[in-house]
This record gives C-alpha cells, sequence and structure tokens, in this order.
C-alpha cells in the first residue's frame, strides 16, 4: 500500500485547515459516537473527560495524575478496558509467556530505585534517576487505543510526556536517524530472561521522525498510578500507532543511533515481524487477520469483531511519516 501525497506531504481533510486540528478531531469523535446511536453516552462521556484532568484510579498503587493534553488525537473518546483486564491480560515475556504470567510473576521485579542511561549520538549523554525522569516535563494523561499483533486490543489511560521532552534535553547529533529502547534483562528479578524465546535484553527501536512526534509516550503510569510491575514499570514506551510489542517495557537505556537498531522480534522471526510494525488491516501477519481485532471486554457471546483501523486510527497524525512507502514492503 502507498500513503497517497501532493506537494504538501500528507492530504488532510479541508476542516484542518480552517479549525485547529485538536477542536476538529474532538468533534469528529463526539459525531461518530453519535452516529452510532449512543448520544447520551457519548455526551456524558464528553463532558465527564472535559471536566476531569484524569481518569478515576483504581487504588491499587501509589497516584500519578495526569493533566489535560493538548496533542491532536491523544484522547479517544472510546470505552476505557477495564483495569483488572489491562493488567492482568499481557505480554511481558521477561515473565512468561502466557497472557496470565507477567501479572503472576512480576512481583520480583524492584522498580526503585532505578535509572535510565540515555547515550549514543547525542551532545549530553547523561543517566537519568527516575525521580528526575519524572520531573523533566508535566505528566499528562493519554487514552489510547493499543493494538496486539495477536488480533486483540484495548483503550487504557496512560500518563507521561511526550517523548520529545527528552530527546529535546539531550540534543541529538544530525547523524542520529534512529533511537533505540532497551529493557531491563536481570535474570534474578525477571525469571524467563535467558529462556529461548527470544535474545535478551529486549530491544525495540524507532525512527527520529517518530520517535520525535508527540503521539510517542515516554509513560510512567496508567489508570492515573504508577504502573503496575507487569505492564512495564516503572517506565515504557507507548506508540499507540503501531502493534503493542514496539513499545518497550521497563526502560534502562535509550541510545541514539545512526543504523538501524537490531530488535528483538525482527532478530527472531524477521519474515513476521518489520522493523516499522505499524498497525495496518491490509498487511497479515503469517498467523494472524489484521483485518480486525478482538476488543478486550466485549468478550461476550454475541460480540463482534471491530474493524482495524490504518495505522490504528492515528493515521491524520503519522500518516505523513511513511508519505510515498510501500507499507507492504517496509511492514
Amino acid at each position: 500500500m502507498l500513503i497517497k501525497t501532493h506537494s504538501d506531504g500528507f492530504i488532510h481533510r479541508a476542516s484542518s485547515e480552517i479549525t485547529p486540528r485538536s477542536v476538529y478531531e474532538g468533534r469528529r469523535d463526539l459525531m461518530k459516537l453519535l452516529a452510532g446511536g449512543v448520544a447520551g453516552a457519548a455526551l456524558a462521556s464528553w463532558a465527564a473527560r472535559d471536566a476531569l484532568a484524569q481518569t478515576a484510579r483504581p487504588g491499587k498503587l501509589a497516584a500519578l495524575p495526569g493533566g489535560k493534553t493538548a496533542v491532536p488525537g491523544a484522547m479517544t473518546m472510546e470505552k476505557l478496558t477495564d483495569y483488572k483486564d489491562a493488567s492482568t491480560y499481557n505480554n511481558f515475556y521477561e515473565f512468561g509467556t502466557d497472557k496470565a504470567d507477567p501479572a503472576r510473576n512480576a512481583g520480583t521485579l524492584k522498580p526503585t530505585p532505578w535509572t535510565v542511561e540515555v547515550d549514543g549520538l547525542v551532545k549530553k549523554p547523561a543517566r537519568y534517576a527516575l525521580e528526575d525522569l519524572l520531573k523533566l516535563s508535566a505528566q499528562e494523561e493519554r487514552i489510547y487505543r493499543l493494538r496486539c499483533v495477536e488480533g486483540w486490543s484495548m483503550v487504557i489511560p496512560w500518563v507521561g510526556y511526550s517523548m520529545s521532552k527528552l530527546i529535546e534535553k539531550v540534543e541529538p547529533l544530525g547523524n542520529a536517524r534512529y533511537v533505540e529502547f532497551i529493557t531491563q534483562a536481570d535474570p534474578k528479578t525477571m525469571p524467563f530472561v535467558g529462556s529461548r524465546v527470544l535474545d535478551w535484553p529486549y530491544v525495540e527501536g524507532l525512527r527520529m521522525d517518530e520517535a520525535m512526534n508527540p503521539l510517542t509516550l515516554l509513560t510512567f503510569g496508567m489508570y492515573g498510578e504508577v504502573l503496575p510491575n507487569q505492564n512495564g514499570a516503572p517506565v515504557r514506551l507507548v506508540v499507540p500507532w503501531k502493534y503493542g510489542f514496539k513499545s518497550g517495557k521497563s526502560l534502562v537505556r535509550i541510545r541514539f543511533t545512526d543504523k538501524e537498531p537490531k530488535t528483538a522480534w525482527n532478530k527472531a522471526a524477521p519474515q513476521e515481524y518489520g522493523f516499522y510494525s505499524n498497525v495496518n488491516p491490509e498487511v497479515d501477519h503469517p498467523r494472524w487477520s489484521q483485518a480486525s481485532e478482538r476488543r478486550i471486554g466485549e468478550d461476550g457471546l454475541f460480540a463482534k469483531k471491530r474493524k482495524t483501523l490504518m495505522f490504528n486510527g492515528y493515521e491524520p497524525q503519522v500518516g505523513q511519516l511513511y508519505a510515498g512507502m510501500d507499507l507492504k514492503k517496509f511492514f
């Protein structure tokens, strides 16, 4: 598939040229809900989220409130996934390969004290204590769709700030084209590190312009609280237009480089997992169709699968990053 372009790059709707994007996107989301016959619920949800800066806490961990965000597209109006589902059904192979394993086994992870090394092709390399990262920029709540390559999805309220804030702080050199994200690999606290599933440590990567996109979130919390161990405590990445495995958890190093990083799943099965791994309903995984998805929490007898959206519904915000690229080749 090719992204259509003109001389100005990605083609946006005409309304974006006369109305601030954050305003018209908000109206568009509301109109979609109204068109679906849920006017009362839509208006109530809209009013509630406009009045409150953050989601109600589940009361499980320390509070980490996030303020309202001005980033376009960063607050979907879809129903949130229940905290219990979001914190007990996920992949974190350092703690096992079953969906329930992270919640069952991640109690051994020690999220404090914690440091993140930021180095490579930057003017100001540094080792940041978690406390310093938390204070580097104002925390915001972002309600993102999460799409797993396995064909299921969630809607999660994350807390963090745009990765670009940290990037600007360390001042990348002109030849820094990629950012590599490295997860902790401690067999003493992560019992499945050393298994043959992957080559450890877990590594992910983004192109520099992807990392700089305001939707790319350096994440410290979810549901108004600090991250649970099983969801990538104490700091992780969230890239909402890519499949979930691109969002590295429990980060200990962020490295700037001039070469495309050798990422964990791409190394393990390059024919199945490309470097980009953008959500794309037109490019199937060899084992899973990507045309539709099962929303966790909508698992009733008559529940229908949802059609998967290009770039997970974030095409207006990120489509221009891939203008002219063959997304079947660069999957």
